[in-house]
C-alpha cells in the first residue's frame, strides 16, 4: 500500500462524474521490485528488497515486504532486521530504464499532453483523446492493461480535474487500482485528510503548521490565508491555502528537461584505498554516460559526492572544457575531483558522481579537446561506449562495464571488462 496520508472518504461511490477531470497521474506500483519480479516469476508473492548490500538503502520493496514495515530509502541493514526472510535483489536501473521507456512511450499514444516526472509516474491531460477513446475511466483501465500487457507490471491511475488531486488519487488507488475524484467532490476529499497530505509539507512545515494549531487540510482551509502565511512565509502559505481549496491551476506539461543525471553506491565496507574509490568513480561515470546517450544530452558538468565513515558528506564540482557523453571522459573529471577532496585521513562510506548542465547533443556544437587533436580521439571512445550499451540493452546491465588499467598504481587508460554472462 502507499505510504502517503489517506482520506476516510476516498472509497466512496463518486459514480461515474467524469466532466471536468482530464488529469491522470500514472504512477508505477513498486517499480523496480515489479520489473524484478516480471524478470523472475518465481520470487512473486515473496518479500522481496531490491537495493545494495547491507550498508546500502532500499530502493524499492514489494508489497509482501511493506507489510514488515520495509520501505524505500531505508536502511538495508535495517530491512533485514524487520524482513530477515526478504530476498534481496541488486538493481539493474538499465533494465528499469528500459521499461520507463517503453511505459513513457504507451502513454504517448494515448495522448501527447505526457509530463513525466520520475522514472516511475507522469501525468497525462487526456481531454483531447475522450472522443478517439472513451472517458477518463476507460481511458485509465487501457492504460492499465497496456502496461502490464507489455511490460508484466502494474499501475495505480488516479484521476482528477487537477495534477495535485490526480496524484492525491494515484495514492489512494494503490496497489493496481483506479481512482476519480469528481470537481464538485475535491474539497469534500481534501477536508478528510491530513495536512501532510498537501504538496509541499514536509516535518517541518508540518510542525509549524501545527503550532498555529493546524493539522488537517480543513483547519488549513478554514484559516485566515495571512494565519497560514505567517506560519510558513508568504509565498508558500498563499500556496498551501489555494491547494487546501483544490485550486492548483499548473498545467501537464509535455516536456520536462531533465536537469542532471546521477549515481551513488555505498560501500560494504568503508574504503580507506583511494584508487578503489576511483575505480568505482568510473563504473558511476560510465552509468551516467550510458543514460545521457539513451536521452541524447551531454553535459558540462561533473560533481562527486564523497562520505567519509564519521557520515561527513564532501561535494566537488568542475565545468569541462567541451559538451559530452563519454564515459571515460566524465571519470576523469571525476578522478581529479576525487584527488582534491581532503577526507582528513577517514575512510570511504559512499561515493556518488552527478553530471548537469544538460542539453540535446543534436544541438550543442562540440569543439576537440586537445587530447583528442594530437592522441585517442573521443568519437572511437564513444562507439566503444556505444557498443557496450548494446550488450547492455540485450544481456542486462551488469553484463559489461568499464574499468581502467593501472600504471604505477594510478589509473591510467580506458578498458573494457566482460563480466561473465550467458551469452545464448
Amino acid at each position: 500500500m502507499s505510504r502517503a496520508p489517506r482520506s476516510a472518504v476516498a472509497n466512496r461511490d463518486w459514480g461515474r462524474e467524469e466532466d471536468g477531470c482530464s488529469i491522470l497521474h500514472v504512477d508505477m506500483d513498486a517499480f523496480f521490485a515489479s520489473v524484478e519480479l516480471a524478470r523472475r516469476p518465481q520470487l512473486r508473492g515473496l518479500p522481496v528488497v531490491v537495493g545494495g548490500a547491507a550498508r546500502g538503502v532500499v530502493l524499492a520493496a514489494t508489497y509482501e515486504a511493506r507489510a514488515f514495515g520495509v520501505h524505500a530509502a531505508m536502511p538495508m541493514s535495517a530491512a533485514l532486521r524487520q524482513c530477515p526472510q526478504a530476498i534481496v535483489v541488486p538493481p539493474d536501473h538499465h533494465a528499469y530504464h528500459e521499461v520507463s521507456t517503453g511505459v513513457m512511450r504507451l502513454l504517448g499514444d494515448v495522448t501527447a499532453l505526457v509530463e513525466q516526472v520520475s522514472v516511475d509516474e507522469a501525468f497525462l491531460d487526456v481531454a483531447g483523446a475522450r472522443r478517439r477513446l472513451g472517458p477518463p475511466t476507460v481511458i485509465a483501465a487501457l492504460i492499465r492493461r497496456r502496461v502490464h500487457e507489455h511490460y508484466g507490471i502494474t499501475c495505480s491511475v488516479g484521476i482528477g480535474s487537477t495534477k495535485f488531486v490526480a496524484k492525491l488519487a494515484s495514492g489512494h488507488a494503490k496497489p493496481d487500482g483506479v481512482l476519480l475524484i469528481p470537481r464538485r467532490a475535491t474539497v469534500d476529499f481534501l477536508r478528510s485528510l491530513p495536512v501532510g497530505a498537501l504538496w509541499g509539507v514536509g516535518e517541518r512545515t508540518e510542525a509549524a503548521l501545527a503550532r498555529w494549531g493546524i493539522r488537517t487540510v480543513a483547519e488549513l482551509a478554514d484559516s485566515d490565508v495571512t494565519t497560514v502565511q505567517q506560519a510558513v512565509g508568504r509565498v508558500a502559505g498563499a500556496h498551501l491555502f489555494d491547494l487546501s481549496w483544490g485550486r492548483d491551476p499548473r498545467p501537464v506539461f509535455p516536456h520536462r528537461a531533465e536537469k542532471s543525471v546521477s549515481a551513488e553506491e555505498t560501500f560494504v565496507v568503508d574504503v580507506a584505498d583511494l584508487a578503489v574509490v576511483q575505480q568505482k568513480a568510473r563504473d558511476l561515470a560510465d552509468r551516467c554516460a550510458t543514460r545521457l546517450r539513451l536521452k541524447g544530452l551531454v553535459t558540462r558538468t561533473v560533481s562527486v559526492k564523497i562520505r567519509t565513515s564519521d557520515f561527513r558528506t564532501l561535494t566537488r564540482s568542475r565545468t569541462l572544457q567541451t559538451p559530452t557523453d563519454v564515459g571515460r571522459e566524465l571519470y576523469l573529471a571525476a578522478r581529479e575531483l576525487i584527488a582534491g577532496v581532503d577526507l582528513g585521513g577517514l575512510p570511504v562510506r559512499l561515493v556518488g558522481v552527478r553530471v548537469d548542465g544538460l542539453s540535446a547533443a543534436s544541438d550543442t556544437i562540440r569543439h576537440p579537446t586537445l587530447e583528442e587533436a594530437v592522441g585517442e580521439p573521443a568519437r572511437g571512445r564513444r562507439e566503444v561506449e556505444q557498443a557496450m550499451d548494446r550488450v547492455r540493452g540485450r544481456f542486462g546491465g551488469a553484463s559489461i562495464h568499464a574499468g581502467t588499467t593501472q600504471v604505477g598504481g594510478v589509473p591510467s587508460r580506458s578498458t573494457t571488462t566482460f563480466v561473465p554472462a550467458d551469452l545464448s
